[in-house]
């Protein structure tokens, strides 16, 4: 009987011994991991970088009197509130533009130049606009009073 327990005793002991041994092996094998695993986050980081110039590349937007259109060079120049900008533009917008147009444009920089995302021209938008306000005008007759009916 003593030497059945002495052997479970043994067998039990070498089972722990085992066990810690795996269990520090694995610790020292997860560092290997993890320094492993950077490898992709370093490719994560490009797209970052992707997602940084693209957060550079920002669409603005300027409003104001066209000064000068340049057919040589595809660009045209507002006048802004704050000064003037110059904005690469195509062979359409080019066309329907001309200096005096009042226009509200929406542009991005890359490499120090302006390019036109659009260009809309304010004219015909405000001749809309004007036929709305006389619409408006009749809406604001004022409403009969409500009678009560007997009894309340």
């Amino acid at each position: 009987m003593k030497k059945i327990i002495a052997l479970i005793v043994a067998v039990l002991f070498v089972f722990a011994v085992a066990s810690v041994s795996i269990a520090a092996e694995e610790k020292k094998a997860a560092p290997a991991k993890k320094e492993a695993a950077p490898a992709p986050a370093e490719k994560k980081a490009e797209p970052a970088k992707k997602e940084e110039k693209k957060a550079a590349t920002k669409v603005m937007s300027v409003s104001g009197e066209v000064a000068a259109v340049d057919a040589a060079a595809k660009t045209i120049t507002v006048k802004g509130k704050k000064a003037d900008v110059v904005i690469a533009v195509d062979d359409k917008t080019l066309a329907d533009v001309k200096a005096g147009d009042n226009v509200t444009a929406k542009y991005t920089t890359a490499d120090g130049k302006n390019t036109a995302k659009s260009v809309v021209k304010k004219a015909a938008a405000a001749k809309k606009a004007e036929p709305a306000k006389e619409e408006a005008a009749p809406a604001e007759k004022k409403a009969a009073p409500v009678k009560k009916a007997p009894g309340y």
